[in-house]
């Protein structure tokens, strides 16, 4: 397969520093970018957007540690056995994450979040804005497992 490296553009500042799955709406953060890279024009725009998507690395998840095949999601033992793709575990083979996030303010190279699940110190890969037309097209389908789960998510 082919190797491909990455480099953080920013870091998540603040809110939470546990590790845990529920209740990430009520969490404020900041993701601040690398001032070394970038200026704050790399950002202009982006407060003209209510959300934004997140690519960042779990980081705190040991390469040893992540899974390649089944596993009960949380492992909670009511739930069904499926793969790590069909799941969002923090435990997947290359640790990335992806999260929609509310954007509260943009200021200079910070932009202030809310609902971002992922833990200060967190290195940011990408920010993109949120727009409505990339979302789903049609109905959307999932498990009644998954519904569970999300239930406290945010």
């Amino acid at each position: 397969m082919t190797q491909v490296q990455c480099e953080a553009v920013a870091t998540v500042v603040g809110g939470r520093t546990d590790v845990v799955d529920d209740d990430w709406d009520r969490e404020s953060a900041v993701i601040r970018f690398d001032g070394d890279r970038f200026g704050p024009e790399a950002l202009f725009g982006l407060a003209d957007f209510s959300h934004i998507e997140v690519v960042y690395h779990f980081d705190r998840v040991d390469a040893d540690r992540t899974e390649s095949g089944a596993r009960r999601p949380r492992g909670n033992p009511d739930w069904p056995l499926v793969g790590i793709f069909a799941q969002r575990g923090k435990n997947r083979p290359n640790r990335l994450g992806v999260s929609r996030c509310r954007v509260l303010e943009v200021d200079g190279l910070d932009v202030h979040v809310t609902g971002l699940d992922a833990v200060a110190g967190t290195p940011v890969l990408d920010v993109k804005p949120y727009m409505a037309e990339f979302g789903p097209r049609g109905e959307v389908r999932q498990p009644e497992w998954s519904h569970e789960l999300m239930r406290d998510y945010y």
